[in-house]
């Protein structure tokens, strides 16, 4: 009889023990999968189209186990992303508009990234003659002239709410057969701006990446009004309760650490140095 129990005992156990380890992955699963849960993330043309994220990523996403999934929109349609809760971190260029994200309580932990500038670029001819202008302020002066074309990407991205601080600080309304609004991202402007010999205001990288195919110049640089800072924001989990609040967080910490910045900073493009890291070793 004892020996009969014991048959029974190591079949039953045989059984068992399959069912136990499958209950221990299923209660080990959602753990692992909060370890090594995606990462979405909204952000600007100029990071994405410039290849900076490509030289990036990768690199986090070996430390984490996870991956980045990138929404690359204008800065306006990134915040509205985060806003809404379809992104865990934004990562954006549009001082003012961070801040009031911020405020909003739309998002926390705002951190800077890296910089670079903004610039003005047109066609080797210069028709506007702007290459004799000593601010970008004068310069949009100049082009509301209309005597050349100027492409507008009036998309709400952070380069198009900087040309709109730059017009209204110029006293200037925009308009008329000069003045283009495209709404398109900012390869595509610049193509327009090349293809209709006219001007454009463009952030450094966007222009690096393109510049081989568009055949523009940069007219003006150099103004401390054409500073261009980025920051990198986690979307509020008090308001959606649902995103990915500690990958957002842990991607902040990376890239804002100095590993993450030393890739910032040797990131060129044609041997030009296209962002510049915000931490200061």
């Amino acid at each position: 009889m004892q020996a009969h129990r014991s048959r029974q005992e190591i079949r039953l156990n045989a059984r068992l023990c399959p069912a136990l380890l499958a209950l221990a992955l299923l209660w080990a699963t959602p753990a692992m999968g909060r370890e090594a849960r995606d990462i979405r993330m909204s952000t600007t043309t100029s990071t994405d189209n410039s290849g900076l994220l490509k030289a990036l990523l990768p690199k986090y996403e070996a430390t984490c186990g996870c991956k980045v999934r990138v929404i690359s929109v204008g800065t306006g349609k990134a915040l509205e992303l985060g806003k809404n809760g379809d992104v865990d971190v934004v990562l954006v260029h549009a001082r003012e508009s961070e801040d009031k994200f911020v405020a909003a309580r739309h998002g926390v932990n705002r951190r800077s990234v890296m910089y670079n500038d903004f610039i003005l670029v047109g066609p080797h001819s210069d028709p506007a003659g702007l290459r004799g202008q000593t601010g970008v302020i004068d310069a949009f002066k100049a082009l509301a002239q209309g005597t050349s074309r100027f492409i507008s990407r009036g998309d709400n991205s952070g380069t198009d709410q900087m040309e709109k601080s730059y017009w209204k600080e110029a006293g200037v309304k925009p308009g008329g057969g000069w003045f283009v609004s495209a709404g398109l991202g900012m390869g595509e402007v610049l193509a327009m701006a090349a293809e209709m010999q006219g001007y454009t205001l463009s952030d450094r990288a966007s222009y690096g990446a393109f510049r081989a195919r568009m055949g523009l110049e940069v007219v003006l640089a150099g103004d401390p009004k054409m500073f261009n800072p980025y920051g990198i924001i986690a979307v509020n989990p008090k308001k959606h309760p649902a995103i990915n609040y500690d990958g957002a967080m842990d991607l902040i910490e990376w890239i804002t650490s100095p590993e993450g910045q030393a890739l910032i900073a040797a990131f060129k493009v044609g041997g030009q140095q296209l962002f510049f890291p915000a931490r200061k070793e």
